[in-house]
């Protein structure tokens, strides 16, 4: 059995990644830590795990009596978690925060979207869970940048649940503001797209197009729904005209991930929503790719993903755990 410890254990995302191990056939959770919940009925605070488990919150940190640690902290907080309790040496860690997402010296966490670094995640020690709105993306872009096809700027808009936000309130995520509401945030500037690009500059290395980002914030808890127009060459479009080249591009890509899909249909976010699958679709329209592409924020996007990535580091089956299903209606 893989020993696990969860570390910010009050949030979302960590609520999310209780769920799904409590039913993972290899894994006992050994504590889940909050010093603001200690000694706190976990169920009192995630109340949907009431009946699932007796556990407690608590305060200590019995990180050698671990395999895998995982941090479902706010972002920043990781590193700072690193500095004050030094993790020992055989312990492995997922984090969910985004501190260690892009590359830099004597940083060793490998980037963890499985569908572009799966057999690196198999022998990591270390592993930086993608964004939510960084996986979304990718997902949707990724097949055109191993074809060389990202040559002009795209234009990504996506809307997001009220998870995404995090659990303490906040004057945006109040119900009374968000329900029958839209908005616009951080156009432009959101904090995922360095993630973005640097996973497309993997399989296009020379990436001139921009990604003209803009977030939306839904009136709905959790998923995400993107749109993404792409500008072709004349080439490159005559090319995927051509009957089911779209579909092949985005199946062959796509062929060994077993969460990730491409719909010869159009999809809908209820198709995702409490799965960790993602859904991708897209039509040409002459030189204009429109791709959408659709994910559960907290699962795909964060803890199912978190737990597919640590299938991957024990060399379990990449679905243990994870076969879930969607909402019918």
């Amino acid at each position: 059995m893989i020993k696990v410890g969860i570390v910010g254990g009050a949030g979302y995302t960590a609520g999310e990644l209780l769920r799904i191990l409590l039913n993972h056939p290899e894994v006992e959770i050994v504590f889940v830590n909050s010093e603001s919940n200690a000694g706190n009925p976990i169920a009192d605070v995630h109340a949907g795990l009431t009946g699932d488990t007796d556990m407690r919150f608590t305060d200590r940190l019995p990180l050698d009596a671990v395999d895998v640690l995982f941090f479902c902290f706010g972002h920043g907080k990781s590193t700072q978690f690193l500095t004050e309790h030094p993790v020992p040496e055989g312990v492995k860690i997922v984090d969910l925060a985004q501190d260690f997402r892009l590359a830099a010296p004597g940083n060793d966490y490998v980037y963890g979207l499985p569908e572009l670094h799966r057999e690196a995640i198999r022998q990591a020690r270390h592993v930086a869970n993608p964004g939510c709105f960084a996986t979304c993306i990718q997902l949707a872009l990724l097949p055109l940048a191993g074809a060389g096809l990202l040559t002009a700027d795209i234009t990504v808009n996506a809307v997001t649940g009220s998870t995404g936000a995090g659990v303490k309130p906040s004057a945006t995520t109040h119900f009374s503001w968000r329900s029958g509401n839209m908005s616009v945030y951080k156009a432009f500037q959101h904090q995922h797209i360095p993630e973005v690009r640097q996973s497309l500059s993997e399989l296009q290395p020379e990436l001139p197009a921009a990604i003209d980002f803009i977030p939306w914030r839904g009136d709905f808890p959790r998923g995400i729904f993107l749109t993404a127009v792409v500008p072709l060459e004349a080439e490159a479009a005559e090319r995927l005209a051509a009957e089911g080249a779209v579909e092949r591009l985005y199946a062959d890509f796509y062929a060994g991930s077993p969460f990730t899909h491409y719909s010869v249909r159009p999809v809908d976010m209820k198709q995702v929503v409490g799965t960790n699958k993602a859904l991708i679709h897209a039509d040409l329209h002459g030189r204009k790719l429109l791709v959408t592409a659709t994910i559960d924020n907290l699962l795909k996007g964060a803890s199912g993903q978190a737990v597919e990535n640590m299938n991957l580091l024990f060399g379990l089956d990449e679905t243990a755990g994870l076969r879930l299903k969607a909402i019918a209606f």
